[in-house]
């Protein structure tokens, strides 16, 4: 019987010190590295900002494809992927969703159909893998 409350005893002190080490911060995302603006030209930038307009396009309701006209700024920041901030300034092009070419896409700019709009993008990339993940997508009319 003093077996059995001593095994009782040594389980239930296990299961008390196993609750109480848990750490809460340990589901939260580390900053290796804080924001820092970076070149546009960046090979990892292009990436991104490619992977975040096919998100874009594909999301959109548009029945046109809209490009980047400017970039206006690029952030890095690490933490266990890298954490790409981009603010462009994109416009609706001539060419429609459904046709397979947009190669020689141009910006609508003067017709009823010319639009455009400011959009910030966070996107986490693990490029060493080819892996995108649009984190974040706001877009406001210019």
């Amino acid at each position: 019987m003093t077996r059995l409350w001593g095994s009782c005893l040594f389980l239930l002190t296990l299961v008390v010190a196993l609750v109480a080490s848990t750490d809460p911060d340990k589901n939260k995302v580390k900053v290796v590295r804080e924001l820092k603006v970076i070149d546009a030209s960046n090979y990892n930038v292009k990436q991104c900002l490619w992977f975040a307009m096919q998100e874009y396009n594909k999301e959109s309701e548009d029945k046109y494809i809209f490009h980047v006209v400017k970039i206006v700024q690029v952030q890095l920041q690490v933490t266990d992927r890298l954490e790409y901030f981009i603010d462009v300034e994109i416009a609706r092009s001539n060419c429609r969703k459904l046709s397979n070419s947009n190669e020689n896409c141009v910006t609508q700019e003067n017709s009823k159909l010319a639009k455009k709009l400011t959009c910030s993008f966070i996107v986490g990339a693990l490029p060493w893998n080819a892996e995108f993940t649009v984190m974040k997508m706001q877009c406001e009319d210019l």
